[in-house]
């Protein structure tokens, strides 16, 4: 007789316990044990709790294989499902198996488990392990089926509503609540200040600032006392929430008119502005994506949308002025450019107008295109092409995380006609289409982060702290994957023969960037350095190029499941925690001098995966 001790751990989330009967086998190569009832005297299956029990084989089951659960009701109560975190398994030969699970389990249903060991397909050995990674992906691919959202924007997922989604999805209660709270606790004071139901105007600027209490920062106060600054105008385009438009200026746009008299006002005595272009001194922003998208009417006022030009000057106190607003693309008498030393509401408008136009973009394209959505392609195609056993599924599952439900939620909560998403000059339609234009002319190289800085040429910008820890950040995540990579794939040739790894990138090249081959985005993966590039650029846009816009619950390093049991992963994973910490220490001893602190990319607030 051979006895297994079992260990099985119930969730800690809100419910995740049971009453029902589980009962479980254990399969090996060499044949089942029984099927064994776990039952211990009082309640066995409490929310975080783990239970003990012996499980009995005539005789020893050899190499494990799967674990069996079952769960069938407790008299003729409703249903009642359980969240099952692990169970782990000790041979006779006091050999400790991990076996994930991380799942619902409802009634009726046959749950089968593998151990936490990494298997790539070529590498299964037995018929059992064979049949249970295809039946994992049949599955997976019947409940997560692509469909289309809007033309010429990444695939998504077909559920119309957050709550149909399978409970895997769920973000749990704890996280609803405090989503909630922080919902109720803006709207309570607003409208405790009578300004939620109020349609009087301001009175002046200053009357705006007693808006909120609750959320007052150092960053918010300083916000409020210099936002009409020039300098601090410039400074936003470098390192606040949307440091992707700004580049440098190599030669003015043709629809740009500047001339030399216009700006030599605000340059250095004795310079030009071509001489100052030479030494990349100048940059700009273009919103010509934006160009010819029409504004909403309301009230039967067209909405004003100007998506200009703006020009700025980094000067020798290296600050970033602007120098020059165009609102709109083609120059004309009624399209005048704006210098600072315009009359000052004149000026204050015309930087107000282009940021307005900024936070649309950055709202559509790099926060919820370039983040949530192609997140949400990257979360597909690993559900529906890597199995749980294989190593990249593992390793991507934690920044998948919640992916999903946020973006299932997204579109029938804000992007709704009567949603956010339409409360602007352009609507959703008009966003969906800069969305989609977006999206044809991403490339390869703009959502890597390296390459990205040299094609907008900022290498020497001084000060850019969002290149500045954005690369080490960069550097850390890859030298991460590196070694989970090479680890896992020694050669290129491992990578070629990895079906479900070519199937992986392929759907992705397929769906998520509709196949757009001029991209550079690669439709398969032929080396190892290849596959390491691609991830890097996965795990970097669903954390740090994402952080920007969220905190949240569970940050970057920190891998609360356990998906993994081999030692080799479990070394890799510490020591990119301690890389992590060494970076998000050096950026608070730098914030410490700084009069505007930059945290958007310190891993200390930087989360896991896009979850809002």
């Amino acid at each position: 007789m051979a006895e297994y001790k079992v260990e099985v751990t119930t969730g800690d989330k809100e419910n995740a316990g049971t009453f029902d009967y589980i009962y479980l086998t254990i399969i090996g190569t060499k044949g089942e044990s029984e099927k064994k009832e776990l039952d211990n005297s009082g309640i066995d299956f409490t929310a975080g709790k783990t239970g003990t029990y012996t499980v009995k084989s005539t005789e020893p089951l050899g190499d494990l294989l799967l674990v069996k659960v079952d769960k069938d009701p407790y008299f003729l109560r409703g249903e009642n499902q359980w969240f099952c975190t692990k169970i782990v398994v000790t041979t006779p030969e006091n050999d400790v198996i991990l076996f994930p699970c991380h799942r619902w389990v409802s009634r009726g249903e046959n749950v089968e488990l593998r151990p936490a060991k990494a298997v790539k397909i070529f590498e299964e050995k037995h018929s059992q392990l064979i049949d249970h990674r295809k039946n994992e992906l049949m599955l997976n691919r019947k409940l997560y089926k692509w469909g289309v959202f809007a033309p010429g924007l990444p695939h998504v997922n077909t559920y119309k509503n957050k709550f149909d989604l399978p409970e895997e999805q769920d973000i749990g209660q704890a996280k609803r609540d405090a989503m909630m709270s922080a919902y109720t606790t803006a709207l309570a004071e607003v409208g405790l200040k009578g300004l939620l139901t109020s349609t009087e105007q301001w009175e002046s600027l200053e009357a705006m600032k007693n808006i909120f209490w609750f959320y007052r920062t150092p960053i918010s106060e300083h916000v409020q006392d210099h936002w009409m600054d020039d300098d601090f105008y410039g400074f936003q385009f470098l390192n606040a929430v949307n440091s992707n438009m700004i580049e440098r200026c190599t030669k003015l746009p043709s629809n740009f008119p500047v001339t030399e008299e216009m700006v030599k006002p605000f340059l250095k005595e004795g310079t030009t502005l071509q001489k100052e272009i030479e030494d990349g001194n100048i940059l700009i922003v273009n919103y010509k994506r934006m160009d010819g998208i029409p504004s909403k009417v309301e009230n039967g006022v067209t909405l004003p949308f100007t998506p200009g030009i703006c020009l700025f000057y980094l000067n020798p106190e290296k600050k970033v002025m602007p120098i020059a607003i165009q609102l709109y693309q083609k120059p004309s008498e009624t399209n005048p450019i704006f210098l600072p030393s315009d009359p000052k509401p004149d000026w204050l408008l015309a930087k107000m107008f282009l940021r307005n136009v900024d936070l649309v973009q950055h709202l559509a394209v790099f926060h919820h295109m370039e983040s949530h959505m192609l997140g949400e392609g990257f979360a597909m195609a690993t559900l529906r092409q890597l199995p749980s056993a294989h190593p990249l599924y593992k390793l991507l599952t934690p920044h998948c995380r919640n992916n999903i439900y946020t973006n299932t939620g997204g579109r029938t909560d804000l992007m709704a006609p009567e949603g956010p998403f339409n409360t602007n000059a352009i609507g959703s339609k008009g966003m969906f289409k800069v969305m989609a234009r977006a999206l044809s002319e991403t490339t390869y190289k703009t959502l890597c982060l390296p390459e990205n800085i040299v094609i907008r040429g900022l290498e020497k910008v001084p000060d850019f702290y969002y290149r500045d820890d954005g690369l080490k950040l960069w550097d850390i995540i890859n030298s991460f994957v590196k070694a989970m990579i090479e680890n896992y794939y020694p050669s290129d040739e491992d990578v070629r023969k990895d079906t479900e790894l070519q199937a992986w990138i392929n759907e992705i090249f397929t769906h998520t960037f509709l196949g757009n081959e001029e991209s550079g985005i690669p439709s398969r993966f032929d080396t190892v350095e290849e596959a390491i590039k691609f991830i890097t650029m996965v795990i970097f846009r669903v954390t740090g190029q994402h952080a920007t816009t969220n905190d949240g619950q569970v940050f970057i390093g920190d891998y609360p499941i356990q998906l993994f049991d081999e030692p080799a992963p479990k070394k890799i994973m510490e020591e990119f925690k301690a890389k992590l910490t060494e970076l998000s220490e050096a950026i608070n001893e730098r914030n410490a001098e700084l009069t505007v602190a930059y945290n958007y990319l310190n891993p200390a607030i930087v989360e896991n995966s896009v979850n809002k």
